[in-house]
């Protein structure tokens, strides 16, 4: 399988953006695509809930890559659309970055796309990951 481009991932999660809303609960205003090390190609959307039980669409990706029996994240990226119809790359928020690292340790060398042309791994976006060492 071709390495996917940032370009042709953005592009994918833009097609499952599905955004609605009912009452006070909202979903699929952030939809994330992740390629595994193996080349699969898991997607999510976010659901957000008043009460805070909701989760972000990473955490619905990478639920779906455990599922069918995966681990190991190459790449992901995650994307919203403004009011104005702007599409934006959003970086994993602190507790993503965290359950990525937490799914598998070689997930620290994972490449988050950040734009078009940026990326980092998640050991970057995640500085000073490690337990710390006994006083």
């Amino acid at each position: 399988m071709a390495m996917l481009s940032n370009d042709d991932l953005i592009a994918s999660a833009q097609a499952v953006l599905n955004p609605r809303e009912s009452g006070d609960m909202a979903s699929g205003q952030v939809a994330s695509i992740l390629v595994t090390a193996r080349g699969e190609l898991y997607s999510g959307v976010c659901i957000d809930t008043p009460c805070g039980m909701g989760f972000c669409a990473e955490h619905a990706a990478i639920a779906a890559m455990v599922t069918a029996g995966e681990y190991r994240i190459a790449r992901i990226v995650a994307v919203w659309r403004s009011e104005e119809g702007v599409l934006h790359v959003v970086p994993p928020c602190g507790r993503c970055r965290e359950f990525i690292r937490q799914i598998d340790p070689a997930n620290l060398d994972t490449e988050v796309v950040l734009g078009r042309d940026r990326s980092a791994a998640l050991r970057e976006l995640l500085p000073h990951h490690e337990w710390p060492a006994a006083v």
